[in-house]
């Protein structure tokens, strides 16, 4: 599989915008849709497998699992039945799959108030 690289290359969210311009972008998002989450997805720093995802930011309802969640993120990847891949909040942490984007939101979110979630093929476990 090809890698896609995005136009803004390797630079991740956080690195593109000042703090204060992603605290006030997540307030406003927040403010206009109560009833969902500001989430950003990238690929795992160093991931070489997966390609890039087309966008970064999405609006996700607070009611929606993980689990579908996770499904829509693999149709947006276009991965094969036999690909694996995982998805991490925060860069650190695998979720439970029933859990919803509003529970993770609450205990996950940055101060700049986005949820961050990160993608990777399993060749990250024991990465350096």
């Amino acid at each position: 599989m090809a890698v896609v690289h995005r136009s803004h290359g390797t630079q991740r969210f956080k690195h593109r915008k000042t703090f204060a311009a992603r605290k006030e972008e997540s307030a406003l998002v927040r403010s206009k849709y109560p009833q969902k989450i500001p989430v950003i997805v990238e690929r795992f720093p160093g991931e070489v497998h997966l390609s890039s995802l087309e966008r970064t930011k999405y609006l996700v309802p607070q009611d929606v699992s993980m689990g579908h969640f996770t499904t829509t993120i693999r149709n947006r990847l276009a991965l094969t039945p036999n690909q694996t891949f995982y998805l991490l909040v925060k860069n650190r942490s695998l979720t439970n799959m029933s859990a919803t984007i509003g529970e993770l939101d609450e205990e996950f979110r940055d101060s700049d108030g986005f949820l961050y979630f990160s993608y990777a093929s399993q060749e990250m476990f024991g990465a350096s």
